[in-house]
């Protein structure tokens, strides 16, 4: 009988290097509350850590790499905003507030001091993911450390604008007003100079979800951005549209 050929073994596949996992820090007295969304967190993937005031979060801080920060707003000792509003004077790190009061005044006072997104508790799991999918999405550097500087000063045709003083300075010397939203919307501007950067992502950027989050909302706020900059101009605007895509900073930018 003659013999059987048989195949050779295919050789196994190479090991796949998995992909870095994001970083994210739960913060939350509730310890309940905690296990549930690491849990949540874990299954899809995530590596997460706890802490359940802004003690143990500064000790996670000291340790490493940052992706995301689910923070709530209630908090023994330093609430979570006054901790948003520290953390945002030094890092881009995108957080998300979490809160059982779901009232519009707790939103907007984490959005003003920096926040990327709110949940309101009781939440569901689907939304928490989908809401953590979507901010990491809009990270430009989803693995820049912590402690990454804010550049301290912009200067652009005569104008200052101190980032950490949130402070827009007028070549005469006044300072002029701007609503939380129109401070966002210029510092993406700045620190995007000379480049096209569409309605959508400006949303992103500006974080100006108070309100419709519409193409035509962000037109309004460059509106009054420009007015307020004193930019009337036809030819060579600071602000130059890009029809049907979005907008741009036409001036040259210096950061120190």
């Amino acid at each position: 009988m003659p013999a059987i050929a048989t195949r050779p073994e295919p050789a196994p596949a190479p090991a796949r290097t998995p992909a870095l996992a994001h970083h994210i820090v739960v913060v939350d007295d509730d310890a309940g509350v905690r296990t549930l969304l690491a849990r949540i967190l874990r299954e899809c993937g995530y590596e997460v850590s706890g802490a359940r005031d802004g003690a143990e979060l500064q000790e996670i801080i000291g340790t490493g790499r940052i992706d995301l920060i689910l923070l709530d707003i209630m908090l023994p000792g330093d609430s979570g905003i006054e901790l948003c509003r520290t953390i945002r004077e030094r890092s881009h790190v995108p957080i998300i507030m979490i809160s059982a009061r779901g009232q519009e005044s707790d939103r907007v006072a984490g959005l003003d001091v920096g926040a990327d997104d709110y949940i309101a508790k009781p939440f569901g799991r689907s939304e928490v993911l989908a809401r953590v999918r979507a901010v990491l999405r809009r990270m430009r550097d989803p693995h820049a450390p912590l402690d990454a500087p804010i550049p301290e000063r912009f200067e652009f045709a005569a104008w200052q604008y101190h980032a950490r003083r949130r402070e827009l300075i007028a070549p005469s010397g006044a300072e002029v007003d701007l609503t939380a939203a129109e401070q966002d919307l210029l510092l993406a501007l700045l620190r995007n100079p000379q480049r096209m950067i569409g309605r959508e992502r400006l949303l992103e950027l500006s974080r100006s979800r108070i309100g419709s989050s519409t193409d035509r909302s962000v037109d309004v706020l460059v509106s009054r951005l420009r007015r307020k900059l004193g930019d009337g101009r036809k030819v060579r605007p600071l602000i130059r549209t890009v029809r049907g895509v979005g907008y741009m900073l036409a001036a040259d930018v210096t950061v120190t």
